[in-house]
């Protein structure tokens, strides 16, 4: 069997409230060269029913014990035969049907580019929107922007696959902040992907419900990729309200 150009993975772990709009987001598009994993901990809730539901020959449904998210993530790393690969998280959404669509075409313009981004917006439990992402996805992405946090959100990340390296599980909370620093030292071109945005994401998510351990966690990564004084001063800035 050929290999799709495009990997989606979703992560679950009772996530039957949510996960619907995912899947029928990911099934209405318009581009179908892709795959759809979904990597369930061993859901307690009727999330298996709701993926038993919605039947599709593009979609894998793996069920088992992990050891936390990004565990899981790994696990769909190693599963996923795409050129590229993007999360998509239960409850978030393609922003339209032709996302993916755009993203091949982009990918086919650039020439298979290690990274393909774009821009996201914040909706809420029912889907309806809130606002943009607090960081805007720059236009010409870099190691380097990576130095002020999560400047692109990793739903609205699409990456070689060959490129992508495991998520480090000494992180509980920003595993994925770390894992697109990875994959944009390994990177030789990023692709931007103009509005509309790529990705609908649900306000409340993993590392929002832990914002404290998050941040610490970030600051380490940061300190790790960037420098411990660079990082010192960036947060001062920040602090003092002093423009970069």
């Amino acid at each position: 069997m050929a290999s799709p150009l495009i990997s989606i993975i979703t992560v679950t772990r009772n996530a039957a409230d949510t996960l619907e709009r995912t899947l029928i987001s990911v099934d209405g598009q318009t581009f179908l060269d892709y795959e759809h994993l979904v990597i369930d901990g061993a859901s307690t809730d009727a999330t298996a029913s709701v993926v038993a539901a919605r039947p599709s020959i593009k979609r894998r449904f793996d069920c088992r014990p992990d050891k936390g998210l990004y565990d899981a993530m790994n696990r769909g790393l190693s599963e996923a035969r795409g050129t590229y690969v993007v999360f998509l998280n239960a409850g978030d959404a393609f922003h339209d049907r032709a996302v993916l669509a755009r993203v091949a075409s982009a990918i086919a313009d650039a020439g298979s580019p290690g990274i393909v981004y774009g821009q996201t917006d914040i909706v809420d439990d029912d889907g309806r929107y809130l606002h943009p992402r607090h960081f805007e996805a720059p236009e010409n992405l870099a190691l380097s922007d990576f130095r002020r946090g999560m400047v692109v959100c990793h739903q609205a990340f699409f990456v070689l696959r060959r490129i992508t390296v495991p998520f480090d599980l000494r992180y509980r909370y920003s595993a994925d902040y770390d894992w697109c620093i990875h994959c944009l030292q390994h990177s030789r071109h990023n692709v931007y992907v103009d509005r509309p945005a790529l990705v609908d994401y649900l306000s409340e998510g993993l590392t929002t419900r832990n914002r404290r351990a998050s941040l610490r966690e970030r600051f380490r990564i940061m300190a790790r990729h960037y420098g411990f004084f660079h990082t010192i001063l960036l947060h001062l800035k920040l602090l003092f309200g002093v423009a970069s």
